[in-house]
């Protein structure tokens, strides 16, 4: 009788395929017979959550869905020839579309921006000792610009908020600083908390400092033309000063330190 003649003790042959007999899987791939049947496939994503996550889930981007589909369509109306509904509704279009997301063609002809406008700021603050000091002009466009040097994927905070903040409040605004429209008070407003925010960011005045007045002021230069063209323009920057705007607590309150927060609420 061979060795390897079938029976309990039998081993496979080397260097051929396992067998049912051998205890290993069939040549054909399917389960030998007495072997447990496969279970079905795990579940992932939303479909493994229980049935009330599910419905949240399902919830949730309904409302998101909701959300870009409205956002969309008002920029759409923003942008498109005056209508019937722009008509109708325009000053809820505007309201939900200005400052963050308004819509310009600047960047094209044919009147491409051609200036460097660099917005800086001072503020008046009071040191923890109380005294009363005035700060050196902060220029928050050279501290953006030296944010996004370099990255290569700065964030649209950083390239356009202090940008889009101060083109708001000139559009609404006269050469004498005075608002010609109804959204004057809320450019002003909007430019002021960005600037006291920043401030905040730079401790100006000193750790624990309170800021009490701010002014803002722009200085504007412009580009100059390339070799080959003869167009002149001036190099001499143009500065446009603000009036000193009165720090309210709810100034304060949009993101400030610790301590402007804490004179916000006793007053």
């Amino acid at each position: 009788m061979n060795a390897y003649d079938e029976g309990s003790n039998a081993r496979p042959v080397p260097g051929e395929p396992a067998t049912a007999a051998s205890g290993g899987p069939p040549p054909d791939g399917h389960p030998a017979p007495g072997d447990p049947p496969a279970g079905p496939l795990p579940r992932t994503g939303i479909a493994a959550l229980s049935l009330r996550y599910q419905i949240a889930a399902a919830l949730a981007l309904a409302v998101v869905a909701v959300v870009v589909c409205a956002h969309l369509a008002l920029v759409f109306l923003h942008v498109a020839p005056s209508n019937t509904v722009t008509k109708q509704h325009g000053q809820a279009i505007d309201e939900w579309v200005y400052p963050e997301f308004e819509q310009n063609w600047k960047l094209f002809a044919p009147n491409p921006l051609q200036q460097n406008i660099a917005v800086q700021v001072r503020a008046e603050v009071r040191a923890e000792d109380g005294s009363i000091g005035t700060t050196r002009w902060y220029d928050l466009s050279a501290l953006d610009g030296e944010a996004i040097n370099g990255n290569l994927l700065p964030s649209h905070t950083q390239q356009n908020e202090l940008r889009r903040a101060w083109d708001f409040f000139v559009a609404t605004h006269d050469n004498e600083n005075r608002p010609n429209g109804l959204r004057g008070a809320l450019s002003e407003r909007y430019l002021r908390r960005i600037v006291v925010l920043r401030l905040d960011r730079e401790q100006a005045g000193g750790p624990g400092a309170v800021v009490h007045q701010v002014q803002v002021r722009s200085r504007t230069t412009n580009v100059p033309p390339p070799k080959w063209s003869k167009e002149q323009v001036s190099d001499k920057p143009v500065v446009r000063q603000l009036p000193w705007w009165l720090v309210s607590p709810a100034d304060r309150a949009a993101g400030t330190r610790p301590a402007a927060r804490t004179e916000a609420s006793a007053r």
